[in-house]
């Protein structure tokens, strides 16, 4: 038997309805719209409304999204001190490590941004590295203007000691030492790694988890030429380094002098 609950029911709400149309109608504009002339009978149409519909959140890889990775670059004495000085003939300062740091790291920084990373340059004692998280943070820097010997050329790369993960600590310096050398040609001095770098002070600093390196990138004397005429060389060397790191891609070993 009917009961008086269902005699008086109110019909659909007209609103919604109205909401639900326009919603359609909306969807259906946009997909023509997105459509050319050629991809309309080209496309697939399953895999455009997915392209439509899923939150663009993050950068792609295949049909799946992820979160935009962090990045930290320091670079090295930026902030704090001039690094290494070079003088010319008359003793009067002509370049600073911090000046070739700098131009190194922002070209870095660039690089990744436009692969549609989320990069941070850091200063040398930036308040930002306390407890800082991140996928990989690099620390760069160079090595002495003075005049040592002829085997003063050349770059080395470390990670911290103190790590959580070794494995992973070692695969970035892995991918920076291999790309940076296959790019730039530069040799690496394994035996010439000072605990100024393998105990930096930024890795002490920063979230235990974020897996960092330091590189120095050249000698400043030997090597000037490269970093001061090459520099965007200089920097995709480093920014191939940490790709490789992130993508996880193979590494062969480093070829020692």
């Amino acid at each position: 038997m009917e009961t008086h609950e269902k005699r008086t029911r109110k019909p659909r709400n007209s609103n919604n309805i109205f909401i639900y149309t326009v919603g359609i109608a909306i969807l259906v504009a946009t997909l023509f719209t997105a459509w050319t002339p050629n991809s309309l009978f080209n496309s697939n149409l399953e895999e455009q409304l997915r392209t439509l519909l899923t939150p663009q959140t993050g950068f792609e890889t295949g049909l799946t999204l992820q979160p935009q990775l962090r990045i930290g670059i320091v670079a090295g004495h930026m902030g704090n001190d001039s690094g290494a000085v070079c003088t010319d003939e008359n003793g009067a300062v002509d370049l600073t490590e911090a000046e070739v740091n700098f131009e190194i790291a922002s070209r870095v920084r660039d690089s990744l941004v436009a692969k549609g990373y989320q990069v941070d340059l850091l200063n040398e004692f930036d308040t930002r590295l306390n407890g800082y998280r991140a996928v990989a943070l690099v620390s760069i820097h160079n090595d002495s203007c003075e005049y040592i010997n002829e085997a003063a050329t050349g770059f080395k790369v470390a990670a911290s000691l103190e790590t959580r993960d070794i494995n992973r600590a070692q695969r970035l310096t892995a991918c920076l030492t291999n790309r940076y050398q296959s790019l730039t040609g530069l040799f690496f001095h394994a035996n010439s790694i000072t605990p100024d770098m393998t105990e930096y002070h930024a890795f002490s600093e920063i979230d235990p988890n974020t897996i960092t390196a330091i590189i120095e990138t050249g000698f400043l004397n030997l090597d000037r030429e490269i970093l001061t005429e090459q520099t965007d060389l200089v920097a995709e060397g480093v920014t191939q380094g940490i790709l490789c790191f992130i993508n996880n891609e193979s590494v062969l070993p480093p070829s020692v002098p």
